[in-house]
């Protein structure tokens, strides 16, 4: 049997019709990871916080919500560094967040120390956080090995 010209292009067209379809039948495509870049976003330490000061500092309650900056610095942060990282969406489906958390002994302010890591991850990330920073305050981690986990989830996770 032999197929016209006109049965070929029929062929052809219905198979990339299915080629390009398929994917959509899928579900929806998964965004890429977003992880912190090392250039932008290396993570800076605050220097108040140290092995030694712990009790002090991030072991204490509600320590953190004393060096917390405003949301109006971070908010104008975030579009600066969404247009940084070439990220695309609504600022509010990104949380910006501390690369070396508050919690683990990181730079409130510097922007070195904070990056837009994007919504539902952030959420999650932020109880890693505060499970190192137990582990920390429980002396089964030091601050150093904490702050170490914190940066290469954040810089290879994604």
């Amino acid at each position: 049997m032999r197929l016209s010209v006109i049965e070929i292009g029929l062929l052809g067209l219905a198979v990339l019709v299915a080629a390009t379809a398929l994917p959509r039948c899928s579900g929806p495509a998964k965004p890429p990871a977003v992880r912190a870049s090392w250039t932008l976003t290396p993570g800076v330490l605050n220097l108040a916080v140290t092995q030694r000061s712990l009790a002090q500092t991030v072991c204490k309650r509600g320590w953190t919500r004393t060096i917390r900056p405003p949301v109006s610095y971070t908010n104008a942060l975030k579009l600066r560094q969404l247009r940084q990282y070439r990220l695309r969406g609504p600022p509010a489906a990104f949380q910006e967040d501390h690369l070396i958390s508050l919690e683990l002994g990181g730079n409130p302010t510097d922007p070195r120390n904070l990056w837009p890591e994007p919504y539902p991850r952030a959420s999650a990330v932020d109880q890693i956080e505060n499970d190192l920073n137990h582990q920390v305050c429980a002396g089964s981690l030091t601050l150093a090995q904490a702050q170490a986990r914190e940066s290469a989830l954040k810089h290879t996770a994604g």
